[in-house]
């Protein structure tokens, strides 16, 4: 694991964090068309895939393809994850050489199930060269992650740790507990849970799983509103029409913006210094809720900030 000092691995997860991930696309990395189609698109985060969306005898080819996309650029500001195959595949291990070499924001890893995998991957992306702020996004997908979920998460605490954040893999989860895909998701709501309470205890970002259904906007609606009001940071997504709906979903409100600020700026008042109460606008405001207030500003100005650049 690269030696680094705690506070980089601090840095790390704060610098991540503030960064909006409403929407967060699959690219297929064996698709040139979708590759450069990506660079137009108004996702947030892209993942470019060479796990499932990739034949394998189209992996190597992949590989190349969406390593060449990275280093050529043209992005923007959209940040920029590969998707590995697993270490425990005859892929896994080159992938991740390239990928480091590519100079992602992200690299994504599947199947992640306990901290012994946690591991495995730091030790790969050490020995790749992985630099101090490549951040790597583990694949919650199997019962023994839900089950081993805290355990994951503190890894993201040792010196070294490039673990910023997770994905919810529901389709997965619902294979694996021979479990139905409800409308109101019911079926995984332990291991949803599960994973957030965990991942919010160690300081990294979730985000939800994919919906299946393209045609179904009213179904993907709801779901997008779940996932934020269970709050998860975002939603991965397999299509471009899901893109506008999700990013307006999960953006804070305007009048909820409006009022963090005012929170923000009745605590800085001089003659607030040292009080732990407040009313703003006929409501009592604590101080919890005034750091509440400045990660919804600067989730919304970086939101702000990346629609101005697209």
């Amino acid at each position: 694991m690269s030696q680094v000092t705690s506070q980089a691995v601090s840095d790390l997860k704060a610098k991540c964090a503030a960064r909006p991930r409403r929407s967060v696309l699959y690219m297929p990395g064996s698709n040139a068309r979708a590759l450069e189609k990506a660079k137009t698109l108004s996702a947030d985060t892209l993942i470019l895939d060479l796990e499932d969306a990739v034949a394998p005898d189209a992996k190597a080819d992949a590989r190349a393809q969406v390593c060449a996309a990275v280093k050529a650029g043209g992005y923007g500001k959209r940040e920029i994850i590969i998707r590995v195959n697993g270490l425990d595949t005859e892929w896994g291990a080159a992938d991740i050489e390239a990928a480091v070499a590519a100079g992602p924001d992200g690299i994504l890893v599947p199947k992640v199930s306990g901290p012994e995998d946690v591991d495995q991957i730091e030790a790969a992306l050490s020995a790749a060269g992985a630099p101090t702020d490549l951040q790597m996004w583990a694949m919650m997908e199997t019962p023994l992650a839900m089950l081993q979920a805290q355990q994951i998460a503190a890894k993201s605490q040792e010196p070294g740790s490039h673990m910023t954040a997770w994905v919810m893999g529901t389709n997965d989860i619902a294979k694996d507990m021979r479990s139905a895909h409800t409308p109101d998701r019911q079926p995984m709501m332990t291991s949803i849970g599960l994973c957030l309470l965990a991942a919010r205890a160690y300081g990294l970002v979730v985000l939800d799983g994919v919906y299946n259904d393209i045609k179904d906007a009213d179904g993907f609606q709801a779901v997008c509103e779940q996932g934020r009001d269970l709050g998860m940071d975002g939603k991965t997504l397999i299509h471009p029409s899901q893109l506008a709906p999700c990013n307006e979903v999960f953006s804070p409100d305007p009048a909820d913006v409006a009022f963090a600020r005012q929170t923000i700026e009745a605590f800085e008042l001089p003659e607030n210094a040292g009080k732990g109460v407040l009313k703003v606008e006929g409501r009592m405001v604590e101080l919890l809720h005034a750091e509440i207030a400045k990660r919804t500003v600067a989730i919304a100005e970086a939101i702000a900030e990346l629609e101005a650049s697209a």
